[in-house]
This record gives C-alpha cells, sequence and structure tokens, in this order.
C-alpha cells in the first residue's frame, strides 16, 4: 500500500499540516461539528484528553454536551462535540493539539 500525500493530488500544504489550508473558504464565527476517533482500548483516556484539549481552547464550550460513542465491533469509540468557532486559529490549534494527542487516531 503506497501512502499519499497532498503534492500527490496537485495540492501544496501551505503552513503546518494541521492547519486550515484554504482559509478564504471559512466563514467565522461558525458551529464546527467534529468526532474524534480513539485507538482501540483508550474510552477512558481519549475522554479525558478530548476535554483538556477543549476546555483550553474552547473556555465557554459545555463538556457534559460531548457525547461518546463505540464501534460496531466495540473496538474504538468516538467523541463528537459541536463546537463554535470565532477564528482560524483555533481550528488550527485544535487539530494541531488533537494531532500530538496520543489516544486520538483520527478526527474528521
Amino acid at each position: 500500500m503506497t501512502k499519499t500525500t497532498p503534492s500527490d493530488f496537485g495540492n501544496n500544504i501551505i503552513g503546518k499540516r494541521t492547519d486550515i489550508q484554504h482559509p478564504e473558504l471559512w466563514h467565522f464565527p461558525m458551529n464546527y461539528p467534529i468526532s474524534i476517533i480513539g485507538h482501540e482500548g483508550h474510552k477512558d483516556t481519549l475522554l479525558n484528553e478530548v476535554k483538556l484539549i477543549l476546555a483550553t481552547l474552547f473556555p465557554d464550550f459545555d463538556l457534559a454536551t460531548l457525547t461518546l460513542n463505540t464501534s460496531k465491533t466495540g473496538r474504538f469509540h468516538s467523541v463528537r462535540a459541536n463546537l463554535y468557532a470565532t477564528k482560524a486559529e483555533q481550528i488550527n490549534k485544535l487539530y494541531a493539539m488533537l494531532d500530538k494527542a496520543e489516544t486520538v487516531k483520527t478526527v474528521f
């Protein structure tokens, strides 16, 4: 299996790979739904790590509104949130912090 990169599709990454690539397409403030999938077997640590990140970047966010779902097989868990983002820097920092989080497998 060959891993593809953005340059394979004619897109060059500008800034960090976790940064918004086309900020002109984003309109702030905005509601921003997000799903964060954790590595297998990290249900509680995933939830705690996500809560810490969201509380840091979105201090007005109600952590009680987070939903935790289990995959059909029971192997993976996802945390879902609907955030209110006021600027692109929040989203860039969010993805940078989630990228560094040990319990996070992927984000969409």
